[in-house]
């Protein structure tokens, strides 16, 4: 069929001699442009040419598989299983929920009215190595998303302007009487308080243990995260003033401790609280107990008392306090679930290496190709 064009279609822009098609180009001859593809170019990687590896899973590779991870898993986990069962550990609940705890007194403490009780215990086993004392939370969720923000790391890094004008994210935090709150935030107004003290009783006679306070926080918390505000390091009251204590403290930031070098935002127990914990139940290191020599273990079986000074109110949100005593391995603390999960593990894999192994022998021989009549 012939196709003729107007002098219109050509003043248009149709070309001479073919038929225009949409997207570009055109088909036939006469002084077309050069044709316009969606292919995509010819390269190894566009035409999917590239080398690729895939294991071919049989019998010979998948059957030593299985049992050299049940092999390796096992043993690990029962040592793993072991160590942690060697660590000595001791809990104590000293919430005052039940009526015959000592510290049910506390129950109902308020920020500003602190209440004291002793807890007795006895230790069955020493503690052989150095001890580590914690205090535990649980219903305390510091993993919340407002929570976390709710502070300022330049105002903790040692930063003067933020000092005076600290950041909105501290908010409802960031001042109280038209003052800045030095340390802001939600965090810092929560942090913990109470006052834990260890004796051991000998014939009726109370013995402190030494509890050391520093050396609890993280190295880079401590010398690089929390710096106090330039200036002359010895007179923090000057360093702070024209700012107020959180809402929830008795006490100013610069009366945390009288040592210089641990009082202020470099103080250890506030660093240690401000490293905010993933799950709502958690535990936190408070103090340390050094062992002294090799011939005796830090913490002789037996009698023990702990005096609380019960600050912090947790029956509010139903919440609970501990206080824990642990010895560490070269693995931390205890942990009995990893020791477990590795022999589960490897369990599993020796027992499917049986099974297919098994099936393999049984079966595995066999002609499975169907016969063709004739």
């Amino acid at each position: 069929m012939a196709v003729n064009y107007s002098a219109k279609e050509e003043a248009d822009g149709h070309p001479s001699g073919g038929v225009g098609v949409p997207g570009g180009g055109a088909v036939g001859g006469g002084g077309g442009g050069a044709v316009k593809t969606r292919k995509p170019d010819n390269t190894a990687f566009k035409q999917q040419r590239l080398p690729a590896w895939q294991p071919i899973l049989t019998a010979g590779t998948v059957l030593p598989a299985f049992f050299i991870i049940g092999l390796i898993f096992i043993p690990i986990g029962i040592g793993i299983f072991v160590t942690s069962n060697n660590i000595r550990e001791y809990e104590i609940d000293y919430t005052g929920t039940e009526p015959s705890s000592p510290c049910n007194k506390c129950l109902n403490v308020s920020w500003d009215s602190p209440c004291t009780c002793t807890i007795n215990f006895t230790l069955e086993h020493s503690f052989e190595s150095n001890v580590f004392m914690y205090y535990g939370l649980s219903n305390f969720y510091q993993n919340h998303r407002r929570y976390v923000k709710s502070r300022d790391d330049s105002q903790l890094n040692g930063d003067n302007r933020s000092l005076h004008n600290p950041s909105k994210e501290c908010e409802p935090y960031r001042t109280n009487e038209d003052k800045p709150i030095a340390p802001c935030g939600a965090i810092a107004n929560s942090m913990f308080n109470d006052t834990l003290e260890l004796y051991r009783i000998d014939n009726d006679t109370r013995t402190p243990i030494t509890l050391i306070k520093k050396g609890i926080a993280w190295w880079t918390d401590k010398n690089v995260k929390f710096r106090n505000p330039t200036g002359d390091g010895n007179n923090l009251t000057a360093l702070f003033q024209g700012t107020t204590k959180p809402v929830n403290w008795p006490k100013p930031v610069y009366m945390l401790d009288t040592e210089p070098d641990n009082n202020g935002f470099i103080n250890e127990d506030f660093i240690v609280w401000m490293r905010t914990a993933a799950l709502p139940t958690f535990r936190k290191l408070y103090r340390l107990i050094e062992r002294k020599n090799n011939y005796q273990p830090t913490l002789q079986a037996g009698k023990y008392s702990l005096d609380i000074a019960y600050n912090y109110p947790v029956h509010s949100f139903d919440g609970r306090k501990r206080m824990i005593l642990s010895t560490i391995s070269w693995m931390g603390g205890k942990n009995p679930f990893l020791g477990i999960a590795y022999i589960t593990v490897g369990s599993i894999c020796f027992f499917l290496g049986v099974v297919l192994l098994f099936i393999h022998h049984k079966y595995g021989n066999r002609n499975t190709s169907a016969d063709i009549p004739n």
